[in-house]
C-alpha cells in the first residue's frame, strides 16, 4: 500500500494531507485558495494519485505560507509513500497542451532536489494566488519529494493555461515515474542501490 498521511503544523500553516499513488484520481481539496485548489485537484486528477488537503493557513498574511507549505506537505507525502522507491519507473516526462500553450515537464524520481524552472507570467495573479507562488509550489514540492523536475513552457500567451499545463504536465509525468515496473519490480532502479540523495 503506498499510501502516506502528513501533518504539519507551524504558526502559518495548519496541514492535513494524505497520498495515495495508487488510487484513481479522487481527491477533497481546500486550501483557502481557490486556483491553488483547482491546480490541485488536477494534479490529483491527471497523476491516478488520490489526495486529499486540508489546510488552515494565514491568509491575512497573504497566500506565500500556504501555497508553500502545501507544496513542502505534499512532496513529503509522495516521498513517503515511495518508501525505498523499489520497482517504480523513476522518470516521467510530459509535454502537456493547453489551448496555445504548450508545456514540458521532465522528471527524475532521484532523491536528489532540483528544479529547473522556465516558465514566466505576463500578469501578477491568478484569482487569488500569486503568480510568483507558482514558482514556491514547485520548488518545496521538488525539494520535499527528494525530485529532479524540468518544466518549460515552450509557449504560451494565457498566464491561466500557461500555469494550468504546468500541473497537468508535472500530473501525467509523475504518474509515469511513479508506476510499478513489472520487471523489476523488487528494484531500486539505480546502479547505486538507492535513490536516497547519495551523489
Amino acid at each position: 500500500m503506498r499510501q502516506a498521511t502528513i501533518q504539519r503544523k507551524t504558526h502559518e500553516t495548519s496541514i492535513s494531507l494524505s497520498v495515495d499513488l495508487d488510487g484513481t484520481g479522487r481527491y477533497e481539496v481546500s486550501t483557502g485558495i481557490g486556483y491553488l485548489d483547482h491546480m490541485l485537484e488536477q494534479l490529483s486528477r491527471h497523476s491516478l494519485i488520490d489526495l486529499t488537503v486540508d489546510c488552515q493557513g494565514d491568509l491575512h498574511v497573504d497566500g506565500h505560507h500556504t501555497t508553500e507549505d502545501v507544496g513542502i506537505a505534499l512532496g513529503q507525502a509522495v516521498g513517503q509513500a515511495l518508501g525505498e522507491r523499489r520497482g517504480i519507473t523513476r522518470y516521467g516526462s510530459a509535454l502537456s497542451p493547453m489551448d496555445e500553450a504548450l508545456v514540458r515537464v521532465a522528471l527524475d524520481v532521484s532523491g536528489r532536489p532540483c528544479l529547473v524552472w522556465k516558465v514566466a507570467f505576463d500578469r501578477d495573479r491568478l484569482g487569488e494566488l500569486d503568480t510568483e507562488l507558482i514558482r514556491e509550489w514547485f520548488q518545496a514540492f521538488a525539494q520535499a519529494a527528494g525530485l529532479t523536475l524540468h518544466v518549460e513552457c515552450l509557449y504560451g500567451e494565457n498566464a491561466h493555461h500557461i500555469a494550468e499545463a504546468c500541473f497537468k504536465g508535472l500530473a501525467r509525468a509523475l504518474r509515469a515515474a511513479v508506476e510499478t515496473d513489472p520487471r523489476r519490480a523488487d528494484a531500486v532502479p539505480s546502479t547505486k542501490g538507492t535513490l536516497g540523495g547519495t551523489l
